[in-house]
């Protein structure tokens, strides 16, 4: 049993098969054509269309990449262009990807120290700390933040902080980019995670589960925005195999079958079942929101034993890049509550036979 969904990507589980038709269906058609934007793909738009339906009116376009850490790239690009600033603000043990760009505003410098130096003038602030906000100013290209971050150990902001961050990137002209690579497509209890704090980025970062499997990422903006790749170059982004339509088509595939099916509704169940039953005196904390949780252990040597015996009785969990004493809980979000049971007995199982 798969308990961290390939760390946030199975969230319909593995080979839906509807998704697994679309692909079929596609392959049938046609694969790679031409650099993505030179031809008008049907799959492309199709996509952009449906999820563009589903976010703010602001988030109306999208430009689709190869991962999330290309989706951070782009992204910072487009700040730096939109804004003609340079100082980017990012959070302390943050993760991004591992990309030039997205390693260069990861906040864990036990990652970082071996590539340096990285890109300049970009800043470190204290994530869901509202004192650090000051540090936002009219030279700020953007904030860019995980909603919920996730390697450090998924750690969930408070709804004042958020609106503060939002009120503080507006006041000075600063864009918000969120970052729900881990956190979208329902994971959280909402389609989206920044829908439980009243806000909307300016910028939303996607992949992990937007392709339904398939390796796609994607960053959505407003026209306004996303036109200042436009010109001067002309090609502000290029991207070979971006939107690739056979990924499209399985994006696509996958948020009709999450809509169809409604599966965002059951999570916050799913979730306080799981907190039920994930007791024992050697658990610490148990951290986040919907089926994005962090099981907190005494340290790392603990919690790898009890995930390598885990692993022995089937069930599938790991720890985070940055909180290495927590273990990930992120199933699909199509987990039963007999699989849930089973799997929690088999997590507290293996805490008992180390801790009692």
């Amino acid at each position: 049993m798969d308990l961290i969904s390939g760390i946030g990507v199975s969230n319909l589980g593995h080979s839906n098969l509807r998704v697994i038709a679309a692909i079929k269906n596609q392959v049938d058609k046609y694969m790679h054509l031409m650099v993505y934007g030179e031809y008008v793909q049907t799959p492309q738009v199709r996509f952009a269309e449906k999820l563009v339906s589903v976010l703010p009116d602001n988030l109306q376009s999208v430009y689709f990449v190869n991962s999330g850490a290309e989706a951070v790239e782009g992204a910072l690009k487009l700040v730096k262009r939109f804004t003609g600033r340079s100082q980017i603000l990012a959070c302390q043990n943050s993760y991004h990807g591992s990309t030039h760009g997205a390693l260069s505003v990861m906040g864990n410098e036990d990652f970082k120290q071996a590539y340096r130096p990285l890109l300049p003038g970009i800043n470190f602030i204290e994530f869901n700390n509202t004192s650090h906000l000051d540090s936002i100013t009219d030279q700020t290209a953007c904030v860019i933040m995980e909603t919920i971050q996730g390697e450090a150990g998924i750690r969930v902001p408070d709804f004042a902080y958020m609106q503060a961050l939002r009120k503080r990137c507006d006041e000075t002209g600063t864009l918000l980019i969120l970052d729900e690579i881990q956190a979208a497509f329902g994971r959280t209890g909402k389609l989206f995670a920044f829908e439980h704090y009243g806000i909307v980025p300016d910028i939303l970062l996607l992949a992990k589960a937007l392709g339904g499997g398939m390796p796609i990422g994607a960053f959505v903006s407003s026209n306004n925005i996303m036109d200042a790749f436009k010109e001067n170059p002309i090609l502000g982004h290029i991207t070979t195999f971006g939107g690739h339509p056979v990924c499209c088509a399985a994006g696509l595939a996958a948020l009709e079958v999450l809509l169809d099916e409604n599966l965002v509704e059951g999570v916050a169940e799913k979730e306080a079942i799981m907190r039920s039953l994930l007791v024992h005196p050697a658990i610490k904390q148990i951290r986040g929101k919907g089926l994005m949780l962090a099981l907190e252990l005494e340290n790392f040597e603990l919690n790898k034993k009890i995930i390598d015996r885990c692993i022995v009785n089937g069930v599938i969990t790991d720890w985070f890049l940055h909180c290495d004493n927590s273990m990930r809980l992120a199933p699909p979000l199509i987990i039963s509550s007999d699989e849930i049971r089973l799997a929690c007995g088999v997590i507290v199982e293996a805490i008992g036979f180390y801790c009692n």
